[in-house]
């Protein structure tokens, strides 16, 4: 009997084919022990002499003719692999096809109801001995493939060497990879349902990345900080509660202070940014998106690696230890979150399995015309599961006090930026996104249940009702919300010259008709100083000495203002060129004492806020303001209500006014 007709009376032509095409259906079906246990499967690209053995016996396995790269031959118990690869190198490994699965049923049931709210630990990529042998398990969620394999340098890029374990009807697949560790490079090769074969894809719950450009995902460990910040997290809720001072320092991690040419690193801004920030007294800072982005000019907020803080900095590690230092120094870290949609970068989400999975199909959904991304389909309960498992793993595993929400406006508005007949209206006609809504009362509830005291924010420049009034009274479940039209009065205000001021006094009054239907943030931000805008120093009239006493005396009327107070990095001082990413801040103009002058106030205002109750106390109410009159000509004043007792709800959420 010939060598090749011993194979297949092991394994049918067919089965040989389709393997070696990277197109069986089932290759644990194939490959590994056969049922009846008597002979073993195995098929290595590039291998020329394969050898199984244990603490006992050795047996050769025959190649097959037709496929050199399958080998089968008499099963071994306990079995590993003794290779001689063509370059005549000799390794010692084990066969990840004699593994059974590591999923269990309940994480099968969990995903397949878009139900997992620790979706992380099922999906990704991790470190874990399974049955006594150390490797990596990856499991990914592609439930219209054909075939999913693991590719790396491990396996030369080759999709047909680490075919996985489809879990059926769940849409999961999985592999153990014996032998593997940290570091190591990976990317997912996907047959389409039509066969077509996908570009490489990074791993959507990947906790690590390479550097951009390169786009490969990294196997990192999860939980390798020893966290301290035990008595931080025990007084979370105090801090973050709308009684409380809260004054939030905005940066970009990459631009705040460079070394040469480089950014600063995590553990190097853990005492630089952190000291920096305390100094000053603010109580947060909060950072622009650090999810992994492929292109430095979007500043983070088009994001492909969720779950990946990016390395561009340093590792996860460092990041969490970047997060530790604040809560030792006081200061609570916020971080931007962008689940509003997402870039069309081919190793990324869109079309991940072949089809519009992550994504609508029709592009009055699923396309946005202002970022040129693709926009999530909320109604479906795996991309919603997806979402919400996102948002706690930042504020569980790194400890985060709270995401600051991207761009709501146009998650739930269908018709957002979009000309007539360019939108799909809802089911009854009109253009609210309720699956949208429905996610963001989820993601709310789910994280101020998890973690309670953290602040969930809203950036949403709409007058939709209740954003930060909770789930269960019709609301939205927010915290916070950010106060653009504030902002936007205000700035138009101080930007005038002063002689023609006295003609628009309502820019600085009308706010305050709606200052309490909601928890406000007052947003200074990074999209006040971008595009053109110039710096919040540019913007205010006259020459040097009159821009920097418009920004002081700006600066005096948004601490006494009710309201949380952010502001945007380089503004405390008064940068006096706009914001770019590629630099740092102008620290040069703090050998001006005018610019060092700004900086002392507002270190003062700061002090100063913390130690008035009646700057913040019950700033979120209607009691807590109240005109006054001017003596001089009788005209209107307004000041702040002394606080009549301290009152603060649970979770930071609003609640009705305290009626004592």
């Amino acid at each position: 009997m010939k060598d090749e007709d011993k194979t297949l009376s092991v394994l049918n032509a067919q089965q040989a084919r389709l393997l070696a095409q990277g197109r069986h259906p089932d290759p644990f079906a194939a490959l590994g022990p056969t049922d009846d246990g008597k002979n073993v499967v195995v098929r290595l690209p590039g291998a020329e002499q394969l050898w199984l053995f244990n603490a006992t016996d050795e047996v050769q396995l025959l190649a097959d003719s037709t496929d050199p790269a399958l080998f089968t031959g008499p099963a071994l118990p306990y079995y590993r692999l003794r290779i001689r690869w063509a370059s005549g190198q000799l390794e010692e490994r084990d066969d990840p096809y004699r593994f059974g699965p590591v999923m269990g049923q309940l994480d099968e049931h969990l995903i397949s109801e878009g139900e997992h709210q620790s979706l992380w630990n099922a999906l990704g990529a991790h470190l874990l001995t399974h049955e006594k042998v150390a490797g990596v398990h990856f499991a990914l969620w592609a439930p219209n493939a054909q075939r999913v394999s693991v590719v790396g340098e491990f396996n030369a890029w080759n999709g047909t060497a680490h075919p996985m374990r489809s879990r059926g009807a769940t849409g999961v697949w999985e592999l153990f990879l014996p032998g593997l560790d940290e570091g190591v490079v990976y990317k997912y090769e996907i047959l389409g349902p039509d066969g077509t074969l996908m570009p490489l894809k990074a791993d959507p719950v990947g906790f690590g990345s390479e550097h951009p450009p390169a786009t490969g995902s990294v196997v990192r460990q999860l939980g390798a900080h020893q966290w301290q910040d035990q008595q931080w997290v025990a007084r979370r809720e105090e801090i973050n509660s709308v009684d409380a001072p809260i004054s939030i320092y905005e940066v970009h991690l990459g631009s705040w202070r460079r070394s040469g040419n480089e950014s600063l690193n995590y553990l190097r801004l853990a005492s630089q940014l952190v000291d920096y920030a305390a100094d000053l007294g603010f109580t947060h800072i909060e950072v622009m998106p650090v999810s992994e982005h492929p292109f430095d000019g979007s500043w983070g907020y088009q994001p492909i690696g969720l779950f990946a803080p990016t390395i561009r900095y340093g590792t996860p590690q460092d990041f969490a230890a970047f997060v530790d230092a604040a809560h030792a120094r006081g200061l609570g870290v916020i971080a931007d979150w962008v689940p509003g949609h997402f870039p069309t970068d081919q190793h990324g989400l869109g079309r991940f399995d072949g089809t519009a999975l992550y994504e609508h199909l029709d592009p009055r959904e699923g396309f946005h015309p202002d970022w040129n991304t693709l926009i999530y389909n909320y109604g479906r309960p795996e991309v919603r599961n997806f979402l919400v498992a996102n948002a706690l793993y930042w504020l569980g595993e790194y400890h985060l006090d709270g995401l600051r929400v991207d761009a709501v406006a146009s998650m739930i508005n269908r018709d957002y930026s979009r000309a007539e007949g360019q939108w799909i209206a809802n089911k009854d006609g009109g253009n609210e996104n309720y699956e949208a809504l429905d996610f963001l009362k989820q993601t709310n509830v789910a994280s101020y249940g998890q973690h309670p005291g953290i602040a969930m924010i809203a950036e949403d420049s709409t007058a939709y009702p209740g954003v930060t009034r909770p789930v269960d009274a019709g609301g939205l479940g927010f915290g916070y919300k950010w106060n653009l039209g504030w902002m936007n009065d205000s700035l138009e205000y101080f930007g005038k010259d002063p002689v023609y001021r006295k003609h628009h006094h309502n820019q600085l009054t009308f706010g305050i008709t709606y200052a309490f239907s909601e928890n406000f943030l007052l947003p200074i931000s990074h999209d006040e100083v971008v595009h053109g805008k110039g710096s919040m120093y540019s913007r205010m009239p006259g020459g040097h000495a009159d821009k920097l006493g418009n920004l002081k005396a700006f600066y005096g009327y948004m601490w006494g203002y009710p309201g949380k107070k952010p502001l945007f990095m380089g503004q405390e001082f008064g940068q006096r060129s706009e914001w770019n990413y590629k630099g740092e801040l102008d620290w040069g103009v703090l050998d001006d004492p005018g610019h060092a002058g700004v900086l002392a106030l507002v270190r003062d205002l700061n002090r100063l806020y913390r130690e008035q109750p009646a700057l913040y106390r019950r700033d979120t109410q209607s009691d807590g303001f109240q005109w006054s009159a001017r003596r001089r000509r009788g005209a209107p004043g307004l000041r702040l209500a002394a606080p009549r007792r301290a009152w603060r709800p649970p979770c930071g959420c609003r609640r009705e006014p305290d009626p004592g």
